[in-house]
């Protein structure tokens, strides 16, 4: 199926390479024409099926659209040639059967280039047809006949298919299958002269002997409408009805000549604008009044026909007239075959899928029968083409043209955009379509009034236009639902731009401004419960801040709302914008946030790596400086570093600023993590809601063994934060209220489990999500058909690879309580809990332990137990010994 690739054929002197044209997968494709084409035969095989009947719905066009260099004219060629000869298709398609009906396929290039007018398109259809039945068609013939002398009287017919390229392609069997019909009809009504001088007495006898329904014409009288068209005026309006005598003789044909034409149109996008649409109508009228004839069209954009704002623009509008073609019905061309009916006639051509696109490169160039582009090369282009055949294409150019130069090329080569591409894009769009493109290039994703205010339009119908392109593609459940083809965003945003128009420097800059401006006013407008708006609007906003080095405005406060709630959404793909400049306000808050929200899926190392830079090189204002400064204490005070954590805190606490409250939180917490529980305890009562007093109170009770204080004081805080709607601490609150639960009341833990599992849905909470998992094993704790030791295993590789020190010893004493209930050694976990201590965070965990098992201490930690030591012990052998005992009873 490869032909040959005449540019890369003369771009090199080695003769030893093969450059072909090669064709890749569409298998999809392939499947949905022949499962149309099915459903096409049977419909017309039907006895309600009538070739004259000009009323009922039209099912006979399948569109395949796409972006510019996507494949649909290779696609158009490849099925001009499977459905010809089924030897010749696509390995990879599989046989189609047509029954007894013989398929003409005929394609069109509609394309500006190839000069195709409605005249030359209508001979085209009859010389195929001429070519597969070497017979005349009386009714049309005559038609077309008739026009031929009206229009161009004195010009020989063979000499306009010779010139036109026509008689080569189909051979000059046209003209003498006139003559026949013309002589046929002569003959029948007994006309006297020479046949050639004959068509307008011809005309004028058939047209009566018709009106009178003569015998002698019995084999042209069933046509209805024949009469007519001979009598109307042989103008191109008139030769665009010819279609349906064309129709009215291929039904006539007996069951061993019959042909079912397949005619393809390609490049439709070239047929006419919006506010020209002559071409289209005829074309639509040919499509109309030949319903037993199958229509392939591929172009950009879909078919707007079931629009049933043209009518009058076209003849047949609307959904009635064309159910396939309505608008909302137009899914991937990954649909199945099987879907293929009313509502599925309108495909948008997929981008090729990688294993595609290195199939592709792979047979475009090869030497002695190998691959000639390395796998590193096809990789790189693979992963820059987001699939698209063109770039493909212009890469291999690229790759002949390095190569000219003497140098091997590598894969560094291949990191780039093609402005070429911009152009292709670019080409059939309005001025303001352009401006709109380009300012959408901005945005990941935009609806109508953001688009409309970022190219800076006072009205949304050149977006309205826009967005109908194939390019843009839509996600109907997104906030903003419109978003750019990804290779479109890239080229228009980094290739150099050689269009008429191109935009400045200062130009994207002032639409940048626009579009931030945008995005600001529409986080303006959100509820304080709108979290999908104020994500979004993040996504979004400090990337283009920073990439034009815009002022924060009200990126600040949508900051301070994003923290607030400790829900952490993923703000952007870790791989996203890598090496950012960190020396602007906006690139500096733009790594401050992703690195707060990454932190629950990356070591916290590598948090504290990531705000450090923040911290020492983005010059951000105060309270957005003191931010990055608590949350790097946080990851320190995970870590295990405690005097650096102690450190930023009390820098935050003594600023004064919106994060003081929760330094002085911070400073509470790592009281109780070097074992002052006191200092703890009294910082929990001056801290008040916003300081989240209920939950310190309760991280101070249960290292305590006080289960049921710890639980009242997590429940007390879960409330509080459900009260105030802050989502994360309610979750945090109730995780830490079903793991103290978990020690006391096993059963109760279920349904306290369940609930913290409920309310961490949707939230992206890494370490509060490990505590409910370590609840869980402290509910099962003593059991001996659960598992515990792999789970355990499971969440202690979990647990350091996120270098979090707290969840850590917390899993070695759901281990070590475990153990102890089932009066089997803890000498391991002792270690262990030594290992993770020996900084001097946590240091009473190893003597918890000890209480369990009720082991003596070899070297008591500094903990100031509020209730004495002695009392501490009990109170943890205690729950020891109650989970001992319930496991004993008989169930």
């Amino acid at each position: 199926m490869a032909g040959r690739d005449l540019r890369a054929l003369f771009s090199v002197n080695d003769r030893t390479l093969a450059a072909g044209e090669a064709f890749t997968n569409r298998q999809a494709q392939w499947d949905l024409v022949t499962a149309a084409l099915s459903a096409h035969l049977q419909h017309i095989a039907g006895l309600s099926f009538s070739v004259e009947d000009v009323e009922a719905p039209r099912d006979n066009v399948l569109v395949f659209y796409g972006i510019g260099g996507i494949g649909k004219t290779a696609l158009s060629r490849k099925l001009e040639v499977a459905l010809a000869d089924t030897t010749q298709r696509p390995a990879q398609w599989a046989a189609f059967r047509i029954g007894g009906a013989r398929l003409v396929p005929v394609r069109i290039d509609l394309a500006r280039s190839a000069n195709t007018d409605f005249e030359q398109i209508v001979f085209t259809i009859r010389l195929a047809l001429a070519a597969a039945l070497n017979r005349p068609l009386p009714a049309f013939d005559l038609a077309l006949r008739r026009y031929w002398e009206h229009v161009h009287p004195g010009e020989p017919l063979e000499e306009y298919l010779r010139r036109g390229g026509l008689a080569s392609k189909f051979g000059q069997s046209l003209p003498q299958q006139l003559q026949s019909a013309l002589a046929d009809v002569a003959q029948a009504l007994t006309l006297p002269g020479t046949v050639g001088s004959l068509i307008g007495q011809v005309t004028t006898s058939l047209v009566g002997a018709l009106r009178e329904r003569r015998q002698s014409v019995r084999a042209l009288a069933g046509c209805a409408r024949l009469a007519d068209l001979l009598e109307a005026e042989p103008d191109l309006d008139a030769l665009s009805y010819y279609p349906h005598l064309l129709a009215w003789e291929l039904a006539q044909l007996g069951p061993a000549d019959q042909v079912v034409p397949v005619i393809l149109f390609d490049t439709f996008e070239d047929v006419g604008t919006r506010t020209h649409r002559d071409l289209e109508r005829l074309l639509q009228r040919i499509t109309w009044l030949m319903p037993n004839a199958y229509f392939i069209v591929t172009g950009r954009d879909r078919l707007q026909w079931a629009d049933e704002g043209l009518h009058g623009q076209l003849d047949l509008t609307g959904p009635t007239a064309w159910p396939g073609l309505t608008h909302g019905a137009v899914p991937r061309a990954r649909t199945a075959p099987e879907a293929v009916g009313h509502r599925h006639r309108q495909i948008l051509i997929g981008d090729f899928s990688a294993q595609d696109c290195d199939d592709y490169l792979s047979r475009r160039l090869t030497t002695d029968g190998q691959p000639l582009i390395t796998p590193a090369i096809r990789t790189v282009i693979t992963s820059r083409s987001h699939g698209l055949p063109l770039y493909l294409d212009l890469s291999v150019m690229r790759y002949l043209d390095i190569r000219r130069t003497g140098r091997t090329p590598e894969p560094a080569d291949f990191d780039t955009d093609f402005s070429a591409l911009i152009a292709r894009t670019l080409q059939d769009l309005t001025p303001e379509e352009r401006n709109v493109l380009r300012s959408v290039a901005l945005l990941d994703s935009f609806d109508l009034p953001l688009a409309t205010a970022a190219a800076g339009l006072d009205r949304e119908a050149p977006v309205q236009r826009l967005i109908e392109r194939p390019f843009i593609r839509e996600n109907p459940y997104g906030i903003w639902p419109y978003h750019l083809h990804a290779l479109t965003r890239s080229t228009l945003r980094t290739a150099d731009d050689h269009t008429d128009d191109a935009w400045t420097t200062a130009d994207w800059r002032t639409a940048a401004r626009r579009a931030f401006a945008a995005l600001g006013q529409q986080y303006a407008q959100h509820t304080g419960t709108d979290r999908l708006l104020l994500v979004s609007c993040l996504r979004q906003g400090p990337a283009l801040a920073a990439d034009f080095d815009l002022h924060l405005d009200w990126l600040e406060a949508a900051a301070w709302q994003y923290i607030s709630d400790s829900v952490w959404e993923p703000l952007a793909p870790p791989t996203a914008e890598p090496g950012r400049e960190l020396h602007t306000a906006a690139g500096g808050l733009v790594e401050l946030l992703s690195a707060i929200a990454r932190r629950q899926h990356e070591h916290r190392e590598r948090t504290v790596e990531r705000l450090q830079a923040v911290i020492a090189t983005a010059p951000l204002p105060t309270e957005l400086f003191e931010m990055a400064v608590y949350y790097q204490a946080k990851a320190q005070r995970d870590l295990g570093r405690t005097a650096d954590s102690r450190a930023g805190m009390q820098l935050v606490a003594a600023g004064g600023g919106r994060l003081a409250t929760a330094a002085r939180r911070g400073l509470a917490h790592l009281a109780r993590i070097s074992g002052d529980f006191p200092t703890a305890l009294e910082a929990a009562r001056t801290l008040g809601v916003s300081g989240r007093h209920h939950r310190v109170r309760g991280d101070v009770l249960w290292p305590q063994g006080d289960m049921t204080g710890a639980a009242a004081a997590y429940e007390a805080a879960r409330n509080e934060a459900d009260q105030h709607g802050v989502a994360g601490e309610r979750a945090h609150g109730q995780a830490h209220r079903a793991l103290a639960v978990a020690f006391i009341n096993p059963a109760a833990a279920d349904d306290e489990i369940d609930l913290a599992h409920h309310y961490l849905t949707g939230l992206d909470l890494r370490a509060t999500t490990l505590t409910v998992q370590i609840a869980e094993l402290v509910r099962d704790a003593g059991t001996t058909t659960t598992q515990f030791g792999d789970r355990a295993h499971l969440l202690r590789t979990e647990a350091e690879l996120a270098g979090l020190t707290a969840v850590q010893v917390l899993l070695e004493l759901a281990v070590a309580f475990h153990q102890a209930v089932q009066a089997a050694p803890i000498d391991g976990v002792l270690e262990r809990l030594r290992t993770l201590t020996a900084g001097g965070e946590y240091p009473y965990y190893v003597d918890i332990a000890a209480f369990m098992a009720d082991r003596p201490l070899e070297a008591p930690s500094p903990a100031s137990w509020l209730t004495g030591l002695q009392h501490t012990r009990e109170r943890w052998h205690s729950l020891v010994a109650i989970r001992r005992n319930s496991l004993r009873r008989p169930r």
